[in-house]
């Protein structure tokens, strides 16, 4: 390893393995800015001779989004891409690990809450959108379906990733698809804090937005689909996170910013291409993403707030279980405790 000026660089000589490994890592991190490249490479080709081949696959998403609805409907999923190796080195990067707890049936439906989202929802996407971690094997008969943003489908190769990745949206309309309209062995996969918790991604921080995200639980019980409770350890330590509390000029930006376009921008670094200091690639520090044990829930098309209540409540306490259980095997110090705002 060299270091210039303070910078430790990457050695010349390294592993093809590895070099494909961060390529890998570099590819998901700049489908995170597709919003901003795509903007730009729309405007560039609407002023070239190829401007009817921008208009007409805009058609098209427009026309797949809203008519055809893909992202809401269970997806357009593809297995030979779920199950390409190709993904192996985006998890062998960290490496992540997919880890069982108990046994899950698949002549049930499921609904998975995935905590810490972090910065880029590592832990969750590539435990739960490949095959690479071997979800298929660990719980078989079961189809996992990560949920995102439905603003994330209005982007070319975006989209497609990964609605071929058995990936929809997280509206309401989906969920209900996922677990009414398609039989049993469905995992619906939401990824609970969303944006705002990303703002609080930080090393250390184990701190978790699920008080007020009671909707999750209310699908649950209309559709009848088991709670199972899900926590990545290392998901918050891979990039550091500027500090922003709450009243500052930065926190003040993001939650105007999520106001207008649904998500929060975090300003956060972590390791470059060619260096180890800084840059906007995750570090490469392990994480281990476990399923928890399953919350029976009775289907009722009609929960009352106290049912929800109380079918919270006991999610709560097993996240918490679940974490206190697992923490020491990972590297979590036994006097730390999950915080829940």
């Amino acid at each position: 390893m060299a270091k210039i000026l303070g910078v430790d660089f990457v050695p010349i000589r390294i592993p093809l393995e590895r070099r494909l490994q961060t390529f890998m890592v570099v590819f998901y991190s700049t489908l995170f800015f597709a919003p901003l490249w795509m903007s730009l490479l729309f405007l560039f080709f609407i002023f070239t001779p190829l401007f009817w081949v921008t208009i007409g696959y805009t058609a098209w998403i427009l026309y797949d989004i809203n008519i055809l609805r893909t992202s809401s409907r269970g997806g357009r999923r593809w297995e030979w891409l779920r199950h390409h190796s190709v993904w192996h080195y985006l998890i062998d990067y960290f490496p992540a690990k997919l880890i069982k707890t108990v046994d899950l049936d698949p002549k049930k439906n499921y609904l998975f809450g995935s905590h810490p989202h972090g910065i880029l929802g590592c832990g969750s996407f590539g435990n739960f959108a490949p095959e690479a971690s071997g979800f298929g094997k660990l719980f078989p008969g079961l189809r996992p379906h990560l949920l995102t943003l439905r603003a994330n489908f209005s982007w070319p190769l975006l989209r497609g990733i990964l609605l071929w990745m058995g990936v929809c949206d997280v509206s309401k309309e989906s969920i209900e698809w996922i677990l009414t309209k398609q039989g049993t062995g469905n995992a619906a996969i939401i990824v609970v804090g969303g944006a705002e918790e990303s703002l609080m991604a930080s090393p250390g921080n184990y701190t978790l937005k699920l008080k007020g995200r009671k909707g999750f639980v209310k699908m649950a019980i209309k559709t009848g689909a088991d709670l199972v409770p899900v926590y990545t350890f290392g998901e918050n330590d891979l990039f550091a996170q500027v500090d922003n509390p709450e009243g500052s000029v930065i926190r003040t930006f993001q939650e105007n910013f999520k106001k207008l376009f649904g998500f929060a921008p975090p300003f956060y670094h972590g390791r470059g291409i060619f260096n180890y200091n800084f840059g906007l690639l995750p570090h490469r520090k392990p994480i281990y993403t476990v399923v928890g044990r399953p919350i029976h829930v009775d289907k009722n098309p009609n929960p009352t707030q106290e049912m929800i209540e109380d079918i919270h409540q006991k999610y709560t306490e097993e996240l918490k279980h679940l974490f206190d259980e697992n923490k020491t095997k990972f590297g979590v110090d036994k006097d730390i405790t999950l915080q829940f705002i």
